[in-house]
């Protein structure tokens, strides 16, 4: 039996049990989002590309204190946030990513319609305005607007407190703003 057809709670359980082939299934379905999520904090392919695989190592040895399978990809997706922020911060070097690297990873090239293009240009922008920012506006709005994470769960993550939170991402969004405004006038 194909393990593509199994949903994910069950995918974990094989996984418990130190099932390889259910391990290859769950990283096959989530490593491109977790590497997407390394490379938008850390800034490096190489870097992104082993925190994703760390994040994944850690997360199949502590499977056991996951206490909602449901939960897995959240999960998951914390461990590699987390673990993001850490080697960023410690990371002597602050090297940019060229944005097409970005854009060719998380887009689909196949059968792109005008409409999608137009689109997708304007994300282009907006990916690029975020990426001008400094860098914790551009790790604020990552973590809000990209990943979904509220006030609370970011002033944890980022190490400040809910108000100071609130106003960091209410300044990066302002400074967004200015920015594609002032991309629009050209």
């Amino acid at each position: 039996m194909s393990l593509t057809k199994h949903n994910i709670e069950q995918l974990i359980e094989l996984c418990k049990s130190g099932n390889q082939f259910a391990q290859l299934e769950v990283y096959n379905r989530y490593y491109k989002a977790m590497y997407n999520t390394a490379l938008r904090i850390v800034k490096d392919s190489f870097e992104a590309e082993d925190i994703m695989q760390e994040a994944f190592l850690n997360a199949f040895t502590k499977l056991d204190s996951l206490k909602e399978t449901k939960t897995f990809g959240s999960w998951l997706k914390r461990i590699v946030i987390n673990n993001s922020i850490y080697h960023y911060n410690k990371s002597d070097k602050y090297d940019q990513v060229p944005l097409d690297d970005v854009m060719y990873k998380m887009e689909d090239h196949s059968g792109i319609t005008e409409d999608q293009a137009d689109t997708s240009y304007q994300v282009k922008q907006v990916i690029e305005s975020i990426s001008g920012l400094k860098d914790n506006y551009r790790i604020a709005l990552t973590l809000h607007l990209i990943e979904g994470y509220d006030y609370e769960e970011m002033s944890e993550i980022m190490n400040l407190s809910y108000a100071n939170c609130r106003t960091t991402v209410s300044r990066a969004k302002d400074k967004l703003r200015r920015n594609l405004q002032h991309l629009a006038e050209y």
